[in-house]
């Protein structure tokens, strides 16, 4: 299995990118093969002018062509998710998550920013014709301690997330990729 994870602030560090970084190693260890991105991996320029040629934006949605499921991270900001974010993913091609099973990990201030994930991000990734987008992760600001390259989170939030790690793993192994619904309707064809 391979994901593609996508780190969503502009700050480094940051809550969010803590939580995607404690995803990546527990993917890992199931013996998921983890490519990482984040915002500062893209020029601003390309961002911000909305450059479709990009070298390196196409390299990132090559990857993700490539890619069995994306974990994806960002603070809330005004009842939203990161706008740096969302310019990337416009970016992408319109299909750019056909046949990927998506993990949304969100922080922000407070719990009144909980329900940003769905109403502003999963939208925006069903845009993009996501298979499947999992119920995710919040947390606020108070239940992940960051004391530099230390992260520690509340119970709460360390059960949360392992348990929607545990649903994409599993999502990920139930994934029928192009390729082999193709073929299994051509074997289904042949058949009849």
């Amino acid at each position: 299995m391979r994901v593609i994870s996508l780190a969503g602030s502009p700050r480094i560090p940051s809550r969010s990118a803590a939580l995607l970084n404690l995803s990546q190693q527990w993917l890992q260890q199931q013996g998921v093969k983890v490519i990482a991105y984040t915002l500062h991996d893209f020029k601003a320029d390309d961002l911000l002018y909305a450059n479709f040629n990009s070298p390196d934006i196409k390299a990132f949605a090559a990857q993700l062509a490539l890619a069995d499921g994306l974990l994806i991270a960002t603070p809330v900001y005004k009842a939203s998710f990161s706008g740096a974010l969302k310019t990337l993913l416009d970016l992408l091609p319109e299909r750019a998550l056909d046949h990927k099973v998506v993990l949304p990990l969100a922080t922000g201030g407070s719990v009144g920013h909980m329900l940003a994930v769905d109403y502003a991000l999963k939208p925006v990734l069903a845009a993009l014709k996501a298979q499947e987008v999992l119920h995710g992760v919040f947390a606020d600001d108070s239940q992940i301690l960051l004391n530099g390259e230390q992260v520690t989170l509340s119970d709460t939030v360390s059960a949360r997330l392992e348990e929607a790690l545990e649903s994409f793993y599993l999502a990920l192994g139930r994934r029928k990729p192009p390729a082999l619904k193709l073929a299994s309707s051509l074997l289904a064809q042949q058949s009849a």
